[in-house]
């Protein structure tokens, strides 16, 4: 479903950098905790974690313990902050790659599902070049399926059924 929501939008972007080489189940069910653990993904708070905070996040056995992806989401936090000085900004910014737009798609099957694409690819080196972090094509695109921006839900699938 199209998600409009600027600090929702940013959690999703810090969750599936978090993803990157795991399964997305594991993150699901890390879901609450990451939202404890990074003050429910509050960029203010986030900008501004130092030494203690990063020390405290990889004792967490409730995320991941990674510590590249847990300077990402602070690297993130401050570089969110640049784009949504207002609210509602973040969300323009993100839905600006489709005009707004939610792209459909009605593939037949799950191989028929891309995983990156060149809409994908501008996001990626966008966000890359305002600072972001784990922020690659695929992740962009399984971003941008996650808040509703590309959907491709198969043809047979009930969500397809139940929007006609």
């Amino acid at each position: 479903m199209p998600l409009h929501d600027d600090r929702r939008l940013f959690e999703m972007l810090c969750l599936e950098g978090a993803q990157a080489g795991l399964s997305w189940l594991t993150i699901l069910r890390k879901r609450d905790t990451y939202r404890r653990a990074f003050d429910n993904f509050d960029a203010q708070a986030m900008a501004r974690y130092g030494a203690a905070e990063r020390r405290r996040l990889l004792k967490d056995a409730g995320i991941v313990r990674n510590r590249l992806k847990i300077d990402a989401f602070i690297t993130n936090a401050r570089a969110y902050l640049e784009i949504a000085d207002r609210p509602g900004a973040f969300d323009a910014y993100i839905w600006k790659f489709t005009d707004g737009r939610v792209l459909r798609r009605r593939p037949l099957d799950l191989s028929a599902i891309a995983t990156a694409t060149p809409l994908s690819e501008a996001m990626s080196k966008d966000l890359k070049r305002r600072g972001f972090r784990f922020v690659g094509s695929t992740i962009c695109y399984a971003f941008m399926q996650a808040v509703g921006i590309v959907d491709e839900h198969q043809r047979n699938c009930w969500v397809t059924k139940r929007a006609i």
